[in-house]
């Protein structure tokens, strides 16, 4: 297959296929990178009216555009519908404080296909033709309080009487230096309008900033842009008859376009008329060699039948046809939302004459102690426009769909976040650009895992080497986390923010109450799954080497400690299992030395279900040594071995268990979570039990009372800018969890062992059976029902009934009653584990 020999080729360096992608930002205005303040202000430093005068230091960004690897030259479109008062060279949204959500991206665009090495490319771009309603964005969402919702882009009118512009951005690869692109546009309203088109070539400037090189330059021959770099080289954007070319500086005061012949900016003006219900395109060629146009639609048509075939060969053939659809524009958004990412931290704390002057603050200020951090990579963002920056366990979650259709690049993604460039010396990922000291949960093992079995299960070898390389570097991260977050060695963690923003009744990522410790049950969960997690991937490297099976038992012992000490008393400790309410609960401590469970009922409490593995007899017969330590620690303990779910028992098949959570355990946190009116959603598993619409939890300390209550839509909240919420909606990585343990569960207890499904409903099934009903009822967020209705766009009538709206947005989470769609539009990130998941579904039909 085409693709599949083009990945090859590109792995094995016989042509560089992946030089050339989608690697430029939709927003680098705002972010922290581009941040020279001395109060790190980063959203007024550089807002969005700016980045049309400034140049960037860091990094590009543009609308569907395209960069070489180390965003050295960049193309990109450009457009102005002849009302809007500026050009639309990159897509508007809120910053932080103007949303009264926080960050609100205001366009409508789509992710329609794409190939792991980008030789098909496919985006929609919805381009209003009245004038775009910047101000009144602006101006309504400003007035509208945390309560309300969002005012977006079609509340403004400017859609009314499909008086709008359909874009099409297509790229097709002739080679790995010679791209094929079209734009097509289509007037979906009834009368004629006019549009300008821009397609622009511009260089990143980095000549301009201390230890810059030589100035390139793109100088016009003909119908052809030339540009001129010294470490690129030269290439050519060759253009039709028609337009004018328009020339510009890419720095500061100097981006306006003007008539000429050189520059490090340009651009081609292209003015259509065209009339009602009518298209017209434009197509463009740039590469290495001088090309011409003529093969530019066989290109696009032999790379778009070749994605088919390809996409035809992963995607399973028992899905229905929504099914299929949604896997395959979750599977381009991933591949779209890779960013060239570049922060070289000591330089930047240095600051630059050219943007500001150098700042005393910045030196003590935001992430002044990771002076080793040198990001030049093309990277996997959870979304380029909300968020284009990486963030530590988002990247675990996006290597398992990226797995599907490129095992080496998430792989590779996996890897550098480990590497000595990203990695603290003292072991800490760093979270994410705003706070890098911050604790995103340990997820890289697990992530690390599941990679290699799923390209294990596709070319039947697994890489080993890989493997071994990330989980020598974990066992720092292991060694750091139980240092800096076990202070009192008890195995109880007290890991901080964890990526769940406002789950808690307080902000876990500053101070606590006074003279209070807190006790969590996700962070020592998320310790046990770690542990878990490495004692998995240590018997499979011992496979090959015995010396790994001495690291299984130091996991495997640590993992009992854990599971040990958030069940039951351990000395001065206090259990988080409250025997009671049949949940678990974070603990918090009193400098009297009194505890009490803070009995709010969240993913905190269900998160124990994710410290489970099983082991198949064969481990045992070829893990001699750790067979033998197991068996003398089985022997020699059994107050931790027989409290808690062990390996003494076989279950199915002859498998065994370590769990933190027991089997008697199991059936009663399972009642919870799988009752509608706690956890259970028609649309997955709330973050939130929905008991506390009716009954808030309270907790008063020294006079302040902190309260949790059910939000299952947008955060009624500031914390963490009031653009995230636990409190209730429902979150993809969090579910996806949550059924890969209950298949754990099953490979041990197997068919016999049943739960209500729902509680309450009287209908038994077995916990594979549990996962599939919660996998469909996540991927049905997407489908059509019987209304003919997609939840995930609820009561957005343009987006249910027109059909040139019939295309996906992958949310950041959604409303925990109705499914809508919330937070940012585009993550497909970590939503896009439903590709993942609609994989699994398939496969199992079969």
């Amino acid at each position: 297959m085409e693709e599949i020999k083009r990945l090859q080729e590109n792995k094995e360096r016989k042509a560089y296929w992946k030089k050339w992608g989608p690697y430029l930002s939709h927003r680098q205005w705002g972010t922290v990178r581009e941040d020279y303040s001395k109060d790190g202000d980063a959203w007024n430093f550089f807002p969005f009216d700016e980045a049309q005068k400034r140049c960037y230091r860091w990094g590009e960004d543009g609308i569907g555009g395209i960069s070489d690897n180390h965003q050295r030259l960049c193309f990109a479109f450009a457009f102005w519908n002849g009302k809007d008062k500026i050009l639309k060279e990159r897509f508007f949204g809120l910053s932080n404080p103007q949303g009264n959500h926080g960050e609100d991206l205001k366009e409508y665009y789509f992710y329609l296909d794409n190939t792991p090495t980008h030789s098909y490319m496919r985006l929609l771009y919805k381009y209003p033709q009245a004038a775009f309603p910047y101000e009144e964005l602006i101006r309504v969402n400003g007035e509208r309080s945390q309560e309300e919702r969002e005012f977006e882009l079609l509340d403004t009118g400017v859609f009314a009487e499909d008086r709008y512009f359909d874009i099409f951005l297509t790229y097709g690869k002739m080679s790995d230096e010679d791209l094929a692109i079209e734009v097509e546009v289509c007037n979906r309203g009834d009368e004629e309008a006019e549009i300008h088109l821009y397609p622009t070539l511009f260089f990143r400037n980095t000549w301009s900033f201390r230890g810059g090189g030589a100035k390139p330059k793109i100088v016009q021959e003909g119908n052809r842009l030339v540009a001129t770099h010294e470490t690129l080289g030269e290439y050519s954007l060759t253009f039709p008859e028609g337009g004018k070319t328009l020339f510009a500086e890419n720095e500061m005061g100097k981006k306006e376009y003007k008539e000429g012949n050189e520059g490090t900016r340009a651009a081609v003006e292209y003015v259509f008329s065209i009339p009602g219900k009518s298209s017209q395109k434009l197509q463009l060629r740039l590469a290495k060699e001088q090309s011409d146009l003529e093969k530019v639609d066989a290109i696009l048509a032999e790379r778009k039948s070749e994605a088919d075939r390809f996409y035809g060969e992963i995607i399973p053939e028992s899905l229905s046809d929504e099914l299929k659809k949604v896997q395959r524009e979750a599977l381009a958004g991933m591949l779209w939302n890779k960013q060239f990412y570049h922060y070289i931290v000591e330089e930047w704390l240095k600051g630059d004459p050219v943007i500001a002057p150098v700042s005393e603050e910045r030196k003590k200020g935001r992430n002044f102690d990771w002076p080793h951090l040198y990001n030049d990579d093309i990277l996997s963002v959870p979304d380029k426009w909300e968020y284009p920056a990486f963030f530590s366990w988002d990247s675990s979650f996006h290597a398992l769909p990226l797995a599907l259709v490129d095992p080496e690049f998430a792989k590779r993604q996996l890897m550098l976040l480990v590497r000595e460039w990203y990695m603290d010396p003292s072991g800490q990922l760093p979270a994410y650009e705003w706070n890098f000291n911050d604790v995103n949960p340990p997820v890289h093992a697990w992530a690390t895992w599941r990679v290699y079995k799923i390209e294990k299960k596709q070319t039947g070898k697994g890489d080993l080497q890989f493997l071994e390389s990330v989980f020598q570097k974990l066992l720092l991260n292991f060694t750091w986390w139980v240092n800096r977050k076990d202070l009192g060695g008890k195995n109880i963690f007290q890991g901080g923010f964890l990526g769940l923003d406002n789950i808690s009744i307080f902000n876990r990522s500053e101070q606590l109450p006074p003279g209070t410790v807190l006790y969590q049950s996700d962070a020592t969960s998320w310790m046990g799954m770690y542990c878990l997690n490495m004692l998995t991937i240590a018997l499979e490297l011992a496979r090959d080497n015995p010396t790994y099976e001495d690291m299984a038992s130091k996991f495997y012992e640590h993992f009992l400690y854990i599971a040990d000490a958030i069940n039951f008393p351990v000395g001065d400790t206090h259990p988080l299992w409250d025997e009671e309410d049949g949940f678990y609960y974070d603990v918090l401590t009193h400098s009297d030395g009194t505890c009490q469970h803070l009995k709010v009922r969240s993913l905190v409490g269900l998160m124990p279900l994710l410290a489970v593995t099983t082991l198949k007899p064969e481990v045992f017969e070829h893990a001699t040594g750790f067979n033998k330590r197991m068996e003398w620690f089985i022997l020699h303990r059994p107050d931790l071995c027989e409290k808690i779910a062990c390996m003494k028992t076989a279950g199915e098949n002859g498998r065994r268990i370590l769990s933190i959570v027991t089997p008697e355990r199991l059936k009663r946190l399972l009642a919870i979570m799988l009752d509608e009116e706690e956890f259970l959603s028609p649309y997955g598993i709330r973050s939130l039990s929905k008991c506390h619409e009716k009954h808030p939890y309270s907790l008063k300390i020294d006079g302040h009372c902190y309260t949790v209550d059910y939000e299952p839509g947008a955060s009624t909240g500031k914390l963490f800018g009031g653009n995230s919420n636990w409190r209730g909606p429902i979150w993809y990585p969090m579910n996806i969890l949550l059924i890969e343990s209950l298949q754990k569960y099953h490979h041990y207890l197997g068919d016999e062992f049943k739960v209500e499904f729902p509680t309450g409903s009287g209908n038994l099934l077995n916990l594979w059976d549990v996962a599939v009903e919660l996998s469909k009822r996540l991927t049905s967020v997407f489908i059509r029902d019987k209304q003919g209705k997609r939840p995930v766009f609820a009561d957005r009538e343009k987006f249910q009934k027109d059909p040139h709206f019939d295309h996906i947005h992958f949310h950041e989470y959604f409303h925990g009653d109705t499914g809508r769609g919330l937070g940012a539009s585009h993550q497909t990130g970590w939503t896009g584990l439903v590709a993942k998941l609609i994989q699994q579904l398939g496969e199992h039909t079969n």
